[in-house]
């Protein structure tokens, strides 16, 4: 930032103490410019499940969601509480490694590599030769219930792992704990993700443990992420190297390889991640508490079940006044997308969308139209401004939040 910026919002007093940063993970909000070369145009996550049906979203609205753009069924407020824009997408991707990593000021040139047929011969055959297992199960895109009730009887029996993908750049292993311990299958995981760089490198490598007989097969909590490094230059190295608290939530810390985190809390759910988030907030801490609500996405989005969504984005904004009652005069909540999954398009991918942009304050300044934003960045921007530092990429917003006119 420039130093004369910098100085002004530092003689400021309305600076925060902490930023809650809310991922409602691939709730898109229209199709980007460039929608149609990712084969998703049209796609609208948010827009099409508020034309399905009167969706009761009082909070959200409250903050501005509805000033973003026109939506059905939620009016535009003449003066919100929030202040709200949206993002674009300015990474070549449209996965949650790329949405969130963009978050923390990484602009990636090169998307990383999906699999929607399946991984090629020559990786899954270094696979086996260098796990030196008997042979692999799937190597199917596949949501992981559905493909342990599918091919769990043929893997107890073989002791082949499952090999499987998904919309994002990920490499899953799925093995039974008692056909395959805990601590081979991790090895097997390592050794994966040593297989899988250059042109080949996922986003992650995921080991899928699960117990159980057939018919009743169910996963473990012992799955385990080996995700590829960020870049050390990012919005959570930068924070932790200042002393600030890096509290992240759900999945948060496996898609930045835990570099900058100073807890992780578990939340496999969206309700464990609002209770996460409340509890991360009543503590006494200064910096960013970043939680990711999974369901959307995983639950919802990638199996096109648009009743479903509504309902839980209607259980999310039922469960803002706890958030908000949570804060302190000094906090602020921004609420945001990593791209979209819109449930009523076809397929079960990802969709080229952008973000929702929600902010919200005790102390910060309500009603401020944030636009369009060039970059996810600008959120990471805005948290590294206030607390005094600067990332190489992003636009801050943190001036329009001050509560005083510019």
């Amino acid at each position: 930032m420039e130093n004369a910026l910098f100085d002004s919002v530092m003689t400021n007093n309305n600076l925060f103490n902490r930023i809650a940063l809310i991922v409602l993970d691939g709730a898109g909000i229209g199709e980007m410019p460039d929608a149609a070369e990712w084969g998703d145009a049209g796609s609208d996550t948010l827009g099409h499940i508020l034309q399905s049906r009167p969706v009761r979203l009082p909070n959200l609205q409250r903050y501005g969601l509805g000033n973003v753009r026109p939506l059905a069924n939620l009016a535009a407020l003449p003066a919100p509480e929030g202040s709200y824009g949206r993002c674009a997408l300015r990474s070549n991707g449209k996965d949650t490694t790329t949405g969130h990593w963009e978050m923390a000021g990484i602009i990636l040139d090169q998307a990383f590599p999906t699999y929607p047929n399946g991984f090629p011969p020559a990786v899954i055959d270094r696979f086996v030769a260098d796990t030196d297992v008997p042979g692999i199960l799937g190597n199917v895109p596949a949501s992981g219930t559905e493909i342990i009730k599918e091919l769990g009887e043929a893997h107890v029996k073989t002791g082949k792992p499952i090999v499987y993908t998904s919309a994002d750049s990920v490499f899953q292993i799925a093995a039974h704990e008692e056909v395959i311990p805990l601590d081979r299958l991790y090895e097997i995981c390592e050794t994966a993700r040593n297989i899988l760089d250059g042109e080949h490198e996922v986003g992650r490598v995921i080991a899928r443990p699960f117990l159980g007989q057939p018919g009743n097969f169910y996963r473990t909590e012992n799955r385990h992420d080996y995700a590829v490094p960020p870049p050390p230059e990012n919005l959570l190295a930068a924070l932790k190297d200042e002393d600030l608290d890096v509290v992240c939530i759900g999945k948060i810390a496996s898609i930045y390889d835990s570099m900058g985190v100073t807890e992780d809390l578990t939340a496999r759910n969206n309700q464990q991640s609002i209770d996460q988030t409340i509890h991360a907030l009543q503590e006494k801490t200064r910096g960013l508490i970043f939680s990711n609500l999974v369901d959307f996405d995983m639950l919802y989005g990638h199996r096109r079940d648009t009743e479903g969504y509504a309902r839980a984005l209607e259980h999310f904004d039922s469960s803002l006044p706890a958030i908000e009652a949570a804060m302190r005069e000094d906090d602020l909540m921004i609420i945001t997308a990593d791209h979209g999954n819109d449930p009523t398009f076809p397929g079960s991918d990802h969709t080229r969308e952008y973000a929702p942009l929600l902010v919200y304050g005790k102390s910060a300044r309500p009603g401020v139209n944030l636009g369009t934003r060039d970059s996810l960045s600008d959120i990471g921007q805005t948290v590294a401004e206030n607390f005094g530092l600067k990332l190489t990429a992003g636009n801050s917003f943190l001036r329009k939040l001050i509560d005083r006119q510019d």
